[in-house]
């Protein structure tokens, strides 16, 4: 069994045909577990509703980063996050961080709103899921800074080199990898999938964008995870068996407020 560990299901691109169907297809691919992402707290109701679906569906509360200067995400405190993590259904926080890339807030706006989360991660003892986009170094002393080094968590949709892969596992945070792993261009990534343990990877598919190939320009979905996870086994020189096992415990043991028996 895989897990897609990072998806949108509340995106409209899914609206038509509906969460249900989608995930009946993924399911039919071998994917048997799905988080849905949130990235803005004050339309959590619509995450919630998506994973209330299915119980193979599990969401994150948080802001992020391109949404950090709005006033109902940038004044958001770390108590009143951890009041949504009360919700069976909520087994992370974020998505959160920064992104310095397109700039759509202001860094100081989303440095404040990335510490907010960390600390509501430490609150809840939940796993911050991490965006970073051109701020490698500030990424990494916000986490330092804010948590301490205590925080635990994920780089979600990895897209840096091997330098910047070492620097997030001596954290003590997973690598996430989605479907740039298998574009023409993305040699450094795919270095950093080389040079990441296997007990320390998650994969995703950050559904509906990234679409793997084939499938690249067109909507993603949760089932395309699997060519994902066979460009890590073919990376890895490992068996995609042996991917979907490491790569599921990796994701129940970071997303540990799931019950497994339950699923």
């Amino acid at each position: 069994m895989l897990v897609d560990s990072h998806c949108h299901l509340d995106d409209d691109d899914f609206a038509e045909e509906g969460v249900a169907e989608i995930i009946s297809r993924a399911q039919s691919a071998g994917v048997g577990h799905f988080l849905t992402i949130c990235t803005r707290i004050a339309e959590f109701d619509r995450i919630l509703k998506a994973a209330s679906v299915s119980p193979l569906i599990h969401c994150s509360v948080g802001t992020h980063p391109h949404h950090a200067e709005e006033p109902s995400e940038l004044n958001v405190t770390a108590d009143e996050i951890v009041e949504y993590t009360k919700n069976p259904k909520v087994v992370g926080i974020g998505e959160t961080g920064l992104d310095y890339h397109y700039n759509h807030s202001p860094a100081a706006d989303q440095q404040k709103v990335f510490a907010t989360h960390i600390a509501a991660g430490l609150k809840t003892d939940l796993p911050i899921i991490v965006h970073t986009r051109e701020a490698d170094d500030d990424t990494i002393r916000v986490i330092r800074d804010a948590g301490g080094g205590k925080s635990k968590g994920v780089m979600h949709c990895f897209s840096g080199g091997a330098d910047f892969a070492k620097r997030c596992l001596d954290l003590g945070y997973y690598l996430s990898f989605s479907g740039i792993i298998t574009f023409k261009k993305a040699d450094d990534i795919r270095e950093a999938v080389k040079y990441a343990p296997i007990d320390r990877i998650l994969v995703e598919t950050d559904a509906p964008w990234l679409a793997p190939v084939p499938h690249r320009g067109k909507r993603n979905e949760p089932s395309y995870v699997t060519l994902t996870a066979q460009t890590v086994a073919q990376l890895k020189n490992v068996s995609i068996g042996d991917v979907a096992e490491k790569t599921t415990e990796n994701f129940f043991s970071l997303f540990n407020k799931i019950e497994r028996t339950a699923l």
